[in-house]
């Protein structure tokens, strides 16, 4: 297997959203017809400086994680990288799909001045924190979330849509 780690690409966004419908624990949070809101929000990732990766070979995507650059206000206000999204295809697990993830994941904040990387995993994936800890993560922190509304409702929700009439007008005569 050659495998590959890069950015993703536009053609690339069902395969990549077909790998986390495998593996996420709230399928009806994702939209998978929806393939241009996916694309918009890797594309406002790289305008912040991060990226969604994804790992490829001869089979397609075999692997996906969003990295964000962020400022911290303590800490002097020193960068740090955020992972989400971090997703391995089921029959490309336990194959260096997630290592090489991350490896390209934190030379990547490497590169962009960051002092630590970070993530989040649910307490029921206890294979991935396993996978986390052999990987030289440890867990420090206890994560705390709450929900303030559907992602519908969420601000700037609306401008990820793609345009419904990339014409530009109504060309009815």
């Amino acid at each position: 297997m050659t495998l590959e780690v890069g950015p993703l690409t536009r053609e690339e966004v069902p395969e990549a959203i077909a790998i986390i419908l495998q593996g996420t624990l709230v399928p009806g949070a994702e939209r998978p017809d929806e393939p241009e809101r996916y694309w918009a929000g890797a594309e406002a990732t790289r305008a912040r400086g991060g990226e969604v990766l994804v790992a490829r070979d001869a089979s397609g995507v075999l692997g996906v994680v969003q990295l964000m650059i962020l400022p911290h206000f303590h800490h002097a206000g020193g960068w740090t990288a955020e992972l989400e999204s971090f997703f391995v295809r089921a029959d490309a697990r336990s194959r260096g799909v997630g290592a090489a993830l991350l490896a390209a994941a934190e030379q990547r904040a490497r590169e962009a001045g960051c002092y630590q990387v970070q993530l989040t995993s649910r307490t029921v994936r206890t294979d991935a924190h396993r996978f986390y800890a052999r990987e030289g993560y440890a867990q420090e922190h206890l994560g705390f979330k709450k929900p303030l509304g559907t992602i519908a409702d969420a601000p700037g929700y609306a401008e990820l849509a793609p345009d419904p009439d990339p014409g530009g007008g109504d060309e009815q005569q």
